[in-house]
């Protein structure tokens, strides 16, 4: 029997963090804050859209009907809500890429709270120093945001650089992990 997906939304630096993940092995699939309101239904946010678009397959599994509060995933995002910012280092996750990308999304998982790279730092962690367009359209297009935490990565002339959630809020998540950049 297929599992619907489960999922939990967590108050993060203020606002809504939606996570949605295979409960029969606790892989987060798509993370990201909430583009509703939290009483919309989650099939009506950007996240389920983009998981829908990303992943029709596990998509097609459907979302529970009630949030999952306990177990692996729920428990580390209260945890780095609370401030213990490495509790979502230990998370699976799962999306799809290429082999480059793939490359990307393992760099961007090694940069640790409290610091920042830039694009073109990330670039090369992932084994392509001159790939800096494509390391940016990685962060661009992750779709699990905050665990796969394209929010420290910043420009090389200072800049926080574009983020899917805003850069106010990328600059809140930094200065919550006590970044300096």
């Amino acid at each position: 029997m297929t599992h619907q997906l489960a999922h939990t939304t967590v108050d993060i630096v203020g606002s809504p963090f939606l996570t949605i993940w295979t409960p029969e092995d606790d892989v987060v699939r798509a993370a990201g804050f909430r583009s509703q309101p939290t009483d919309t239904p989650i099939a009506a946010d950007e996240l389920w859209a983009r998981l829908r678009v990303s992943a029709p397959e596990l998509a097609a599994r459907g979302l529970a009907a009630d949030e999952t509060h306990g177990g692996p995933v729920p428990t580390a995002l209260r945890a780095y809500a609370a401030g213990d910012t490495e509790a979502l280092d230990g998370l699976g996750v799962a999306q799809r890429e290429t082999p480059f990308r793939g490359e990307v999304l393992r760099a961007l998982r090694g940069v640790p709270a409290g610091r920042t790279v830039t694009y073109s730092e990330l670039a090369a962690r992932a084994g392509r120093p001159s790939a800096v367009r494509a390391a940016a359209s990685g962060c661009a297009t992750n779709l699990i945001a905050l665990i796969v935490p394209c929010h420290r990565i910043v420009r090389s002339d200072g800049g926080l650089g574009g983020y899917l959630f805003g850069t106010e809020m990328k600059q809140q998540l930094l200065g919550f992990e006590g970044a300096q950049h």
